[in-house]
């Protein structure tokens, strides 16, 4: 499959903590929150796990069809880690294998589900963010944790929800995928509106609490999959 980056997403970075936040403040602005995304035939999801202590980027994509949720293919992609864990700054340590793993799918993907935060970020830049702006990919960060906002309380049913909301704004939604679980930090990337972002999630959760596509890639990223170490 062709490259996925459709621009280069650490351009003019010098490598510094203070660069890193001012470019995520320069591609915030390129977010899209409307749905513009085409009919969903094929749905990707992505995580990242790290080995030899931390010095690789292991990166996992599946790719679901949308209708059935089956898996039709999955990749691995390992990179040395560029950066260490700086809260805020995920993308930076993690995109270059994501990308990579990515561009080893062999169909390009009408949506990406990611491990991670859209624009619920202290500067409307989270993982999910990032990517859709560097591949023109729609996007939806499906964490399980909240980094910013505040929100009421979330029913017990599954498909509860409450918004999300920072600096005067909803960035996400807090959704109960299952019946009693902990609930998901679901926020749009790019090409996806707030309002659908949860739909969408809701709609690939099946009897787990993460979203088809982010749980499989999950067993990958982590070697929990057994067949992992025979991916490229």
């Amino acid at each position: 499959m062709r490259a996925i980056a459709a621009i280069d997403p650490f351009a003019g970075w010098d490598g510094s903590v203070a660069g890193a936040r001012a470019l995520q403040a320069e591609l915030a602005a390129r977010v899209i929150l409307s749905d513009e995304f085409p009919p969903l035939r094929r749905i990707a999801g992505v995580d990242v796990g790290f080995a030899d202590a931390g010095r690789v980027t292991r990166a996992a994509a599946v790719l679901v069809d949308a209708r059935t949720l089956q898996p039709l293919a999955q990749a691995i992609a390992r990179r040395p880690t560029r950066m260490p864990y700086v809260p805020g700054l995920l993308s930076f340590r993690e995109l270059p294998a994501v990308l990579a793993a990515l561009e080893r799918l062999p169909e390009r993907p009408d949506l990406v589900l990611v491990d991670g935060q859209g624009i619920a970020h202290p500067r409307g830049l989270g993982i999910a963010a990032h990517l859709g702006v560097a591949s023109g990919l729609a996007t939806i960060g499906v964490a399980k944790s909240i980094l910013v906002g505040e929100h009421t309380p979330v029913g017990p049913r599954r498909g509860d929800r409450s918004d999300l909301r920072h600096a005067g704004r909803v960035v996400g939604t807090v959704l109960r995928s299952r019946d009693g679980v902990r609930p998901l930090i679901v926020s749009p990337g790019h090409r996806v509106s707030v309002a659908r972002a949860p739909e969408l999630v809701l709609a690939c959760v099946t009897r787990y609490r993460l979203p088809e596509p982010t749980r499989l890639a999950d067993r990958l990223a982590s070697r929990r999959d057994a067949r992992a170490p025979h991916q490229r």
